[in-house]
């Protein structure tokens, strides 16, 4: 499915009533999962700008044990602090990378604001090496546009 396709999908997630914020994010994750054939993990990190931690939300793909990330420490880390999108082709080329599991092979992290603060991020980790796109990056902002709403 293309991701103009996708769009009005989640539209309809965030303003569905009969959800709560994290069935929402959820069911986002869900979507992105079963509809982007290389996405395959997504979730979502939460900012503790007290602690400088990022807190894992709700995903769908294998579990993780980096359910909290401090700021600065890989990718995720890394977006916590640069408020700028990140692409990984390889993660074996990047020095700062946290391991999650063998089979993944890129990464996409963009930053999610709510009234111009980085709240948090979605993650996808894909079983491909560079598959992320700048098409990726524009649809992957308008997801968090619309997560925004949700705060």
């Amino acid at each position: 499915m293309t991701f103009q396709k996708l769009q009005p999908q989640i539209s309809s997630i965030i303003t569905d009533s009969q959800k709560n914020r994290d069935e929402k994010l959820l069911a986002v994750c869900k979507l992105l999962n079963e509809n982007v054939e290389y996405y395959n993990w997504v979730g979502f990190y939460f900012a503790n700008h007290d602690t400088k931690t990022l807190h894992l939300g709700p995903y769908v793909g294998a579990e993780t044990d980096h359910t909290v990330i401090p700021f600065g420490k890989g990718i995720c880390g890394q977006v916590a602090e640069s408020n700028a999108n990140f692409v990984v082709p390889d993660v074996k080329a990047q020095d700062n990378y946290i391991a999650c599991s063998l089979t993944v092979k890129s990464e996409i992290v963009v930053p999610l604001f709510v009234n111009g603060v980085n709240i948090g991020q979605i993650d996808i980790d894909s079983h491909v090496i560079d598959p992320f796109t700048e098409a990726d990056e524009r649809f992957l902002e308008f997801v968090n546009q619309e997560v925004a709403k949700l705060f």
